[in-house]
């Protein structure tokens, strides 16, 4: 073996033997572990926070021990001035931990407007085309239990169904990609210790603290509440229940789907039958929606009264034709037919 490789394997046998020498840190890995509990190639974004920063290192450690392929990706948005140097500085924190990471940049016209989403659809949309160029079904993310809190009440405050509700799932998809969320369990804290044990350091983004964002203003909230004695498992105990019931009604739409519609991939249409809409409100809403959301490719389904509004259109047995989602969707005698909108 040449010193090189042989330097290698001393660095991966260090950080295996690393988490395992610290008690909380090996029980912390353990936890991730059984949440992950994935067998293929996978890619892990990394933002530089703590969150991230834990991620990286359990997901690193993880695919040593199991000999799994990855991929780690920091994204530069470009949405502040030192972006860059900060990304720089992130892939060299992984770096001394035997990550080797690439960066992704946001290249083109910055919004005005919704910047944190935006900004996070652009991240999903470099990540996923990476993925697919190297064959990778998987990605990772570090949304933990305070995430989904945050955004449980987010949703709230927007009126928001069943499914809005629960929609920090352990699993979901965008273009035929699984998204991975291994640590919604995990607390804050705990992740923050992994950070700052294993690498020492770690980025502050200052718009976590800027209260023109919904987000923080929640967060804060959330904080407020944990002073009165607010019990966060037994928030998130509720937001299981609700899931579980969430999954049902699930089984119930993909049943719809497969039998009262037909895709023909190699042309990008959905038929949908006449009984497709012989459904329940919430089945028939969800099925449209969930067919509307895979076909355009999109992270997050259409509107949900711009959804209604087709179904109104559908329920007055005329024919039409409208778009959305990145899809054109028509009635045709008791044909619902869904095309791809190509741009």
């Amino acid at each position: 073996m040449s010193l090189k490789n042989l330097s290698v394997t001393n660095k991966t046998h260090n950080l295996i033997n690393r988490t395992l020498k610290n008690t909380k840190l090996k029980n912390l890995f353990l936890r991730f572990s059984k949440n992950l509990n994935l067998n293929s190639s996978f890619a892990v974004g990394v933002s530089g926070g703590p969150d991230s920063l834990a991620l990286a290192y359990l997901c690193k450690v993880y695919a040593l021990k199991f000999g799994i392929k990855q991929k780690f990706y920091i994204v530069d948005h470009k949405l502040r001035s030192n972006s860059t140097k900060e990304a720089q500085h992130v892939k060299k924190l992984l770096k001394k931990n035997s990550i080797e990471a690439q960066i992704l940049t946001w290249r083109g016209v910055k919004p005005k407007s919704n910047i944190q989403a935006r900004a996070r659809e652009k991240r999903y949309d470099l990540i996923t085309k990476e993925c697919k160029k190297n064959n990778i079904k998987h990605i990772i993310i570090g949304h933990h239990l305070e995430d989904k809190l945050e955004n449980f009440i987010i949703r709230l405050t927007r009126g928001s169904g069943l499914r809005g509700l629960v929609s920090f799932n352990k699993k979901s998809s965008i273009s035929d990609i699984i998204i991975e969320r291994p640590l919604l369990n995990f607390k804050k804290n705990e992740l923050v210790f992994i950070a700052s044990h294993v690498f020492k350091d770690f980025i502050s983004d200052p718009s976590n603290e800027n209260q023109d964002f919904k987000r923080v203003r929640i967060r804060n909230f959330l904080k407020n509440l944990s002073l009165e004695g607010f019990d966060q498992n037994k928030f998130n105990k509720t937001i299981e229940n609700l899931s579980h019931s969430n999954t049902a009604i699930n089984e119930l739409v993909e049943k719809n789907i497969l039998i009262n519609s037909y895709y023909s991939r190699k042309r990008k249409i959905i038929y949908l039958n006449k009984e497709f809409f012989n459904q329940s409100n919430e089945i028939k809403f969800r099925s449209l929606s969930k067919c509307i959301k895979d076909l355009g490719a999109n992270y997050y389904f259409a509107r949900g009264n711009k959804i209604l509004r087709i179904i109104d259109l559908i329920n007055a047995n005329k024919t039409f034709k409208t778009s959305l989602g990145g899809c054109i969707i028509k009635k045709t005698n008791n044909t619902v037919i869904i095309n791809k909108e190509f741009r």
